[in-house]
């Protein structure tokens, strides 16, 4: 339906506009259902340190071993670890995974820097249902439908023919656009080698996933999350619950403020803990869930 609309149903109101209003109270748009609001326990504890992983984090897998392998043989000991992950959690952190400790960093303030700018500044970039490329506060299309607290910025890094044009990379800060385009090559790459994992770790040929999935014109895209200060946070989320739809998401998450929560298989939401600023987050996507 997102695609036939060529306009939003309503004027969009940006997040970052509600938080600096001085509002004491959330509009009522933002404010989730009950059933739907944060599990408090655990984002009362996650505090903004890292964290050694315990049996209530996510697994850690390092990659040192299996990107330095000559033969590219992958470790039986590492497809175990992902296998039991996808199974019990969905989710993983990646450290030592080829992608540069500094790239990161310049990616995160790259796209701090966009968010900082005014509004004004930043609304020539508003996005439209009919692609969400560009700067956003919905996805949902729906008429008064229920609103997450957050903005955000879309844009397709792949394949080349599905790339966002220019029009749609801001040109302030002058490096996002070279810092992001450098770093979905990097984590592209990344994702290779977590495909092939993958795939070992159900006893497929290596290839399979990659192969499946596009190959050389696998698709991959980028978005950019902003969460401004919440007056309510026991009240609203900056995204709501959800499984992602593709192969793989890749996040690198914020490393001053800790907020995602995930779903165990017993049904508990627990609040990641980075083991460090260069390790990622990686969630395993509806695709992957049919083998």
């Amino acid at each position: 339906m997102a695609d036939c609309m060529q306009e939003w149903p309503e004027p969009i109101v940006r997040v970052q506009a509600v938080a600096e209003s001085g509002l004491a109270a959330i509009p009522g748009c933002y404010v989730k259902p009950q059933r739907d609001r944060p599990a408090q326990q655990h984002l009362a504890a996650a505090g903004n340190v890292l964290h050694e992983p315990s049996d209530d984090s996510i697994p850690v897998i390092d990659l040192s071993e299996l990107l330095a392998a000559d033969d590219g043989r992958i470790d039986g000991l590492i497809t175990e670890a992902v296998a039991a992950a996808c199974r019990d959690w969905g989710f993983f952190q990646v450290v030592n995974h080829g992608v540069a400790p500094e790239l990161m960093r310049a990616v995160r303030e790259a796209w701090r820097g966009f968010f900082r700018l005014p509004i004004s500044a930043k609304q020539q970039y508003a996005n439209q249902p009919r692609t969400y490329e560009g700067y956003g506060s919905r996805v949902g299309v729906q008429k008064g439908g229920p609103l997450d607290w957050g903005d955000y910025y879309f844009l397709h890094l792949a394949p080349e023919a599905a790339k966002s044009p220019d029009k749609y990379w801001p040109t302030n800060p002058g490096i996002c656009k070279e810092v992001s385009e450098e770093y979905g090559r990097e984590v592209t790459r990344l994702c290779e080698v977590l495909m092939t994992v993958l795939s070992a770790s159900l006893g497929l040929e290596e290839a399979r996933f990659q192969e499946e999935f596009g190959g050389a014109e696998c698709g991959a895209c980028l978005r950019a999350n902003y969460y401004p200060r919440c007056p309510q946070p026991d009240l609203t989320l900056g995204l709501s619950a959800h499984s992602d739809p593709g192969v793989l998401t890749v996040l690198l998450a914020d490393e001053h403020v800790r907020g995602l929560q995930v779903r165990r298989a017993d049904g508990e939401w627990v609040t990641v803990q980075p083991v460090r600023d260069d390790a990622f987050i990686v969630n395993v996507g509806d695709q992957i869930q049919f083998y």
